[in-house]
């Protein structure tokens, strides 16, 4: 690991535990590329201190990146302490984006690790072991993150911050066709938000087949118990202390979550 990619993690690192934000990586440890962003991303995750429990794609759908300023997928680590059971309660204290998104995550039984041939999607789906509903409560550590650019938001985990996972989903998944299944968000009782499978590249499983292929060519590769999250299967939706928010699946499932006040 380089020491400019350390002197970068560090920063980072500084801003993810006191809640705050940085305009800008200094220009001296700045990351200029996907793989220069990725080395900061895993300096960071030998900070953290914590387990990789696995990892998230930021950006799958177009309103995905049009929220972060980016034109195409990044993958970022999830770590073991920010993941989270049905019905928990996720403050709200120091986070900018104040968004949650619905997603499709699968659980890995296989290693799939970095090797010359890219893997197709029938290689990474003998891979997977089960299927989960997720809530995602992003964040970033930049001020102005639609401006930050894909490297530096890669360094920074790809927007990761909590993430509430569901039990596995019925084993009829795999026969299901996910790019059409629809997903509701509700607040309350109330909808607030509809989409569907095919909001993330297509396909969620496409988008685990880039993810399998990102990760083993700038990084460990996927791991056996790595839970891995797909993106957003609808627009981000915005919300506020004290909301209670529900992600439907249909006949596959649903999960709940709280936004505790940020006092």
């Amino acid at each position: 690991m380089s020491e400019t990619a350390e002197t970068a993690a560090a920063l980072l690192w500084q801003h993810w535990q006191a809640r705050t934000r940085v305009a800008s990586l200094p220009s001296a440890c700045r990351p200029a590329s996907r793989a220069q962003g990725y080395a900061v991303q895993a300096a960071l995750a030998a900070l953290a201190g914590q387990p990789v429990a696995g990892w998230k794609i930021a950006a799958t759908s177009s309103a995905g990146q049009q929220h972060i300023g980016v034109d195409g997928p990044l993958a970022g680590r999830l770590f073991a302490d920010r993941m989270l059971a049905p019905g928990a309660t996720v403050s709200l204290a120091g986070n900018q984006m104040r968004v949650i998104e619905a997603e499709f995550a699968f659980r890995m039984a296989h290693d799939l690790p970095a090797r010359q041939a890219a893997y197709t999607q029938a290689d990474v789906m003998a891979a997977v072991e089960s299927l989960h509903p997720t809530i995602e409560v992003p964040d970033s550590r930049f001020e102005h993150f639609a401006g930050a650019g894909e490297a530096q938001l890669i360094a920074d985990c790809a927007c990761a911050c909590w993430l509430v996972v569901g039990p596995p989903m019925p084993s009829r998944w795999r026969s299901a066709d996910l790019a059409a299944h629809p997903v509701r968000v509700l607040l309350g009782q109330v909808e607030v938000a509809l989409g569907r499978g095919a909001n993330v590249l297509g396909d969620p499983r496409i988008a685990l087949t880039w993810i399998a292929n990102e990760v083993a060519r700038h990084g460990p590769g996927l791991k056996a118990g790595d839970l891995v999250t797909t993106g957003t299967c609808v627009a981000p939706v915005t919300v506020s202390e004290g909301d209670r928010m529900r992600a439907d699946f249909g006949e596959l499932g649903s999960l709940e979550m709280s936004l505790a006040s940020a006092s």
